[in-house]
C-alpha cells in the first residue's frame, strides 16, 4: 500500500513536471521543472531496485542539465530585472517545490530505516554471487567481462570531445576571433599613439 502511493506520487510529480517542461514560457523555468521531473524519475528506478540507474540519472543528467542551464543564461537575451521582480511572485511555488522534493528523500531514507526486516538485513551474511546489487554486478560485468569495450567507448567519447574543441577553434573567413598570445605580446610601443593636436584646431 505505502510502496503503490509512493508510486503514484513519484509518478504523478514527474508528468506534472514534464507538462511544465514544455508549458512554461521561461526557458529557466522549463529547466528547473526538468530537473524536478529527472529526480522523480530517479525516485521510481529507486522502487524497482535499480539504485545504480536512479544515481546515474541525477549524477549525468541532472549535472548536464546545470550545465544547460548556464548555457541558456549566456546564450539568450534573458531579461534579469523581470526575472528578479518575479521572485516574491515565485517564491511560493519554489518553497512548494523544495519542500515536495525534501519529503521525497524523507520518504525514501526514511522507508529504509524503518523497514520491518531492517535489522535482519543489516545482521545477515555477505550475499552470494548471485544476490549482489545491481551496482556490483554491472560494476563486474563492465570491469571483467566488457573491460576492453569500456575503455573503447572512454576512447570514442575522448576523440568527440576532441572532434568538438577543434571544431570550436577552427578560424572561418569573415569571423574575428581572439588570440590571447598576440593580447600579451603588445607592448605600449606599438599599442599606444600620441597624436598631438594644435590648441584650438579641434580634433
Amino acid at each position: 500500500m505505502i510502496a503503490a502511493l509512493i508510486f503514484y506520487m513519484f509518478a504523478g510529480l514527474a508528468v506534472a513536471a514534464g507538462v511544465m517542461v514544455i508549458s512554461a514560457r521561461n526557458p529557466v523555468h522549463s529547466v528547473l521543472f526538468l530537473i524536478l521531473a529527472f529526480f522523480n524519475a530517479a525516485g521510481l528506478f529507486l522502487l524497482l531496485g535499480a539504485e545504480f540507474l536512479a544515481m546515474v540519472l541525477v549524477v549525468v543528467y541532472v549535472g548536464a542539465v546545470a550545465v544547460l542551464f548556464l548555457f541558456v543564461v549566456m546564450m539568450l537575451d534573458i531579461n534579469f530585472l523581470k526575472l528578479r521582480e518575479g521572485v516574491a511572485q515565485y517564491l511560493p511555488i519554489g518553497a512548494v517545490i523544495g519542500l515536495v522534493l525534501v519529503v521525497e528523500l524523507g520518504v525514501i531514507f526514511g522507508g529504509w530505516a524503518f523497514a520491518p526486516d531492517v535489522e535482519a538485513l543489516i545482521r545477515a551474511p555477505a550475499p552470494a554471487a548471485d544476490q549482489i546489487t545491481n551496482t556490483e554486478a554491472l560494476g563486474r560485468l563492465l570491469y571483467t567481462d566488457y573491460a576492453y569495450l569500456f575503455q573503447a567507448s572512454g576512447l570514442i567519447l575522448l576523440v568527440a570531445m576532441v572532434g568538438s574543441i577543434l571544431l570550436t577553434h577552427r578560424r572561418r573567413p569573415g569571423v574575428r576571433k581572439q588570440v590571447i598570445a598576440d593580447q600579451i605580446a603588445r607592448t605600449a610601443k606599438n599599442s599606444v599613439e600620441i597624436v598631438k593636436v594644435p590648441t584650438g584646431g579641434g580634433i
